[in-house]
């Protein structure tokens, strides 16, 4: 396929020339018009690169759903350094693996995260951290005498408004202007005197962003998107979703999330369409009042958020004035009732299921507006090959049931620097999904199961082993089984099974606390069992699909 830009910032530049005063962005009670976000774009760029930030650098984000949001990633992508967005319900040992993983040299973090952030201040790989809010008071005093000016004409002024410096010691380093000031406040990004002087642009299969999702080995694994997978993936959910300039998408899902940031984001931006941003999906109510309120004409959503709707009893008003033309469903497949109930509540609107995964962009497929078949994610979106084949990659006839492979040009660069997983994953092209499905004659997809152990909350992957190793770092552990189970909205519950020792002693308090002091609490089981002794194989493999058995009328 051929691409008529090269990397994202043109697409910025672009829109805001011809769109200058079109609103780019309802937040809250904001308005910011693409020229804004392209002015504010090149602020934030510009001071990156004051800071040091080079061609292909890392600079994470755990930043939550904000206009900064939006403008710190398009200015990270303008300079040609790479973004790492990332989950921010993770604690502080989980950010502090993805940063060192990823070697980010700069850090934007709401502040609203400081809790968990806080401590990173103290990695000496990370040389920035540009707070979003108010700076953490402990983090807002340094001592003076420590630093010089890099830029005489600041003068004493220089210090007090955190402006890159170089420590004396540093200095001495040759560090030049990567020395500074540690934690800023994201309003000097915004001010200050610099312009943004690019003098490399990204090309086309350059990297764009690195996307941390569970793997193999229990631990994220950065999956490497390029723009020209980017370019594929809102090319080919434009023309499938038809999405038009005066479109207005609502943003509430978070934005580290893959299909958030292509779909309700880059999307919009790439039409010139408007997106209306809701911090958090919590009172969902506000949901509602705002699609109402600023007229939201395409909402993305996932199955719980689907199945709450379809058996909400919502308005009156809301039902026969909304300007929504199209919903749209992704992260796990919707059950059938959830289907039949929204269409009877929303007869004017499509709604449409899609399927994909982080590696693949995310978006591999989507249902057709004009062609909808029931419990079908629909075909691949154009460019894109799917076919279902064995354990030894040989495709399987028409309606059998096998692992979904993905070829072209949405297929992720790799896992960064995980050659060797990289290579079991994509093999001549084709990406194995670890998904089990089918395919008819006319090329529709059916998702069936999954063939990997992971586990998907609320559109979230977990995966079990991270969990398990957490539990077995308890002594009294001699077992454990970590697996999902459906509940009545066809989510996923993630479920632990654990054996104590003999003669030790274990309950459930103690295992809770142990889990909320090392995971997310999205990965806490929200059941947890003890076993006098876990089902398991000739092998000794714990028989995870005999505990599912056993567990899932009590769900």
């Amino acid at each position: 396929m051929q691409y008529s830009y090269n990397n994202f910032y043109e697409i910025l530049t672009k829109v805001a020339k011809q769109s200058p005063n079109q609103i780019a962005i309802f937040d809250e009670k904001e308005k910011l018009k693409y020229h804004e976000i392209k002015q504010n774009v090149d602020k934030v760029a510009a001071y990156l690169q004051l800071c040091g930030v080079n061609f292909g650098d890392k600079v994470a984000m755990a930043v939550a759903n904000s206009k900064e949001f939006i403008i710190s990633y398009l200015a990270i992508t303008a300079i040609g350094a790479v973004a790492v967005p990332m989950n921010t319900f993770l604690k502080t040992n989980e950010f502090e693996y993805i940063l060192n993983d990823c070697g980010a040299r700069v850090l934007f973090a709401s502040s609203s995260l400081a809790k968990e952030l806080i401590a990173l201040s103290e990695l000496e790989i990370l040389r920035k951290i540009i707070w979003i809010g108010q700076t953490p008071k402990k983090l807002q005093s340094a001592s003076k005498d420590d630093y010089v000016s890099v830029d005489e004409e600041y003068g004493e002024s220089a210090y007090l408004s955190s402006t890159p410096q170089i420590s004396k010691e540093d200095m001495s380093k040759g560090y030049e202007n990567n020395g500074f000031v540690k934690n800023v406040n994201f309003s000097e990004a915004l001010n200050h005197k610099y312009t943004l002087s690019i003098t490399k642009y990204p090309k086309i299969d350059d990297l764009m962003h690195i996307i941390y999702t569970s793997g193999t080995t229990g631990k994220p694994k950065g999956a490497m998107i390029s723009y020209k997978n980017i370019f594929s993936n809102v090319i080919g959910a434009h023309e499938r979703f038809k999405v038009k300039k005066s479109d207005r998408f609502i943003v509430f899902l978070p934005m580290f999330h893959s299909f958030t940031l292509t779909a309700m984001v880059l999307l919009p931006i790439y039409a010139g369409a408007s997106m209306v941003l809701v911090r958090s999906v919590f009172p969902f109510s506000n949901v509602l009042k705002q699609t109402l309120l600023k007229r939201v004409t395409v909402f993305l959503g996932i199955p719980a958020i689907y199945t709450a709707i379809g058996k909400a009893k919502i308005p009156w008003y809301f039902r026969w004035f909304n300007r929504i033309r199209l919903f749209v469903s992704g992260a796990a497949p919707l059950a059938k009732q959830t289907i039949d109930d929204f269409r009877v509540k929303f007869p004017r609107a499509t709604l449409v299921e899609g399927y994909g995964l982080s590696e693949c962009s995310p978006v591999v497929a989507a249902n057709l507006f004009d062609k909808q078949k029931l419990l079908s994610v629909g075909p691949a979106l154009n460019g894109y090959e799917v076919k279902i084949v064995d354990d030894e990659m040989m495709e399987l006839p028409v309606g059998q049931i096998g692992e979904i492979i993905v070829k072209g040009d949405c297929v992720m660069q790799g896992y960064y620097g995980m050659p060797g997983v990289t290579d079991e994953t994509i093999i001549n092209g084709w990406l194995k999904t670890g998904d089990l499905g089918k395919i008819d004659e006319e090329g529709f997809i059916y998702i069936v199961d999954r063939k990997k152990d992971l586990i998907i909350s609320k559109g979230i992957n977990i995966y079990p082993r991270e969990i398990e190793e957490v539990i077995y770092k308890l002594e009294a552990v001699e077992a454990a089984a970590v697996i999902g189970v459906k509940d009545v909205h066809a989510d996923e519950e993630v479920v632990a099974f654990i054996q104590v020792k003999d003669g030790m002693d274990l309950d459930e308090k103690t295992v809770r606390e142990h889990l909320k002091k090392n995971l997310a609490n999205f990965k806490i089981p929200k059941s947890i069992y003890f076993a006098e002794e876990l089902p398991r194989n000739a092998t000794g493999k714990v028989l995870k699909r005999v505990l599912k058995e056993q567990i899932k009328d009590k769900i």
